[in-house]
Parts: structure tokens; C-alpha cells; sequence
């Protein structure tokens, strides 16, 4: 159990950050290369909302748990 909350929170911020990043791209705040496969599909905010959320969801769960 005292493993389990430092793997949390680093997932947590992770999800979190890749689901802004996605957020940010759906949105057309980020300009990916032309290559890119992400480039101007508006699912990917509605990906990242759902990420940034899981993320968030996942920080609360480990900063209940005991030390």
C-alpha cells in the first residue's frame, strides 16, 4: 500500500498533462507539424478532457490514501 500512492500521483500528473496537451491541441492553441496525425480533430479535447479528469481523479485518490 505505501507504493501504490507514489505510482498514483505519477500517473496522475502524467494523465493530467498529456490531457491538457490534448486539450491545448484540440483546441488550436498548439500547431502540430503538418505530418501529424492529431492535426485539427477536435475529439482529441474531448480525449484530453476525459484524461485530464482520470488524471486528476487519480492525484485525489493517492493524497487520501495513508503514509
Amino acid at each position: 500500500m505505501q507504493r501504490l500512492r507514489p505510482v498514483l500521483l505519477v500517473l496522475g500528473v502524467l494523465c493530467t498533462l498529456m490531457g491538457v496537451l490534448w486539450i491545448g491541441q484540440g483546441r488550436g492553441l498548439i500547431h502540430w507539424p503538418a505530418s501529424s496525425f492529431m492535426l485539427d480533430q477536435r475529439i482529441w479535447a474531448d480525449y484530453g478532457a476525459a484524461l485530464a479528469v482520470a488524471g486528476l481523479l487519480m492525484i485525489l485518490l493517492a493524497r487520501r490514501l495513508r503514509r
